[in-house]
This record gives structure tokens, sequence and C-alpha cells, in this order.
């Protein structure tokens, strides 16, 4: 099973992600750490990549896309994988789609956690204070304004995702306000059905 999972900061992407990789024996694939693991094992586009990162440009698409396909060719991977933090951009989907296509492969479907933006910075601003309260250290960017930031920044950019995967009928929502639980049931729902139909 391949698949997308497209959803803001905090809609809890990274929790559904591990509890796909569980129930599916599928791996999930960060593009941050597949970047920083590239880099770290020398491969070519690694090598590459590390160079952009130490002008401290974005890595381009094309490179992201070559790190991508040079991991889901590697065993782990034969079972499927989930995508997580990638394709940011139209863009970028088309690059995975002939990418995969080349290799024969395809996506599955794209799962979109829905979320309410407001909710998710009450959401953040309870954990800060509940942390604080407890004395733990809070992460610089785990703050109500840095998450307004990323969520603009997600809506600008990302959100047209949603509209690309929909048109290529791939686009599956699941309601992500709901308990952690309540959301894994209504992504193996919409999976399931889409399996019966693969």
């Amino acid at each position: 099973m391949r698949l997308v999972l497209l959803g803001p900061p905090g809609a809890g992407k990274g929790t559904q992600a591990q509890r796909l990789t569980a129930r599916h024996g599928i791996v999930q694939l960060s593009t941050g750490d597949m970047l920083r693991a590239a880099v770290a094992a020398g491969t070519p586009v690694g090598l590459k990549a590390k160079d952009i990162m130490a002008r401290g440009e974005l890595v381009p698409d094309e490179v992201v896309v070559a790190i991508v396909a040079d991991r889901i060719d590697q065993d782990d991977c034969r079972n499927g994988f989930v995508l997580d933090g990638f394709p940011r951009t139209p863009g970028q989907a088309e690059a995975l789609g002939r990418m995969l296509a080349e290799k024969g492969l395809k996506l599955d479907g794209v799962v979109e956690l829905v979320v309410d933006h407001s909710a998710l910075v009450k959401r953040i601003e309870t954990r800060v204070a509940e942390m604080t309260a407890r004395g733990e250290a809070v992460r610089a960017d785990d703050n109500p304004e840095a998450l307004k930031q990323r969520l603009s920044a997600y809506t600008a950019q990302t959100a047209p995702l949603s509209d690309y995967y929909r048109t290529k009928g791939l686009l599956k929502e699941v309601d992500g306000m709901k308990t952690i639980d309540e959301v894994t049931e209504a992504i193996g729902q919409v999976l399931g059905a889409v399996a019966a139909r693969g």
C-alpha cells in the first residue's frame, strides 16, 4: 500500500503514520529523515543535497524526488510506504507521480486529515500550558504564534494539493478533530474501501 498523508502542522499526521506502518507493515517516509540519511550515507544525491543545504538554500524538487526514489527502492519498502511531509506542492506531486510511473508503481490513496485551524491553535496553547506547569522544556517553535505562521504557509503552499489529488480521484478526507483512535478507525475504513476497489 502506497499512501500520502496530508494535513497541517499539529493535525496528528505523525501519530497516524506510525499506526499505519504498524497495521499494514509499511514504512513511514519523512522527507526530512530521508534527506539527513542520504547526506549521512554520502549517496550521490545526498552529496548534492548537502551542498545545497550548506548554502542555506531549499533543496529543489528534483533532488527531493530523487531521494524518495532511492529510498523506495530499498527492500523494506516492498510492501509499501506512507509519505509524510511530501509532496508539499502540486509540482512535487506531479514529479512524484512521474517517478512512480517510471518504476511501474502508483499511489493507492491520499488521506487528508481535515482540522479546524483555530482549534489547533487552542490545542497547542493547552499543551504549552500543561508542559510549563509540569516544568518541562517547550520547543521554541511550539507556540501559538509560530503555529499560526506555519498554518498560513501550509494553506498557501500545500492546501492546493488537496484539489490536485481530488481531481485525480485519490483524495480521501478524514475528520482530524476526532480522538486519535476515531481518526485511526476512519482511515482504516477509507483504506478498506480503496483495497476493495483496487
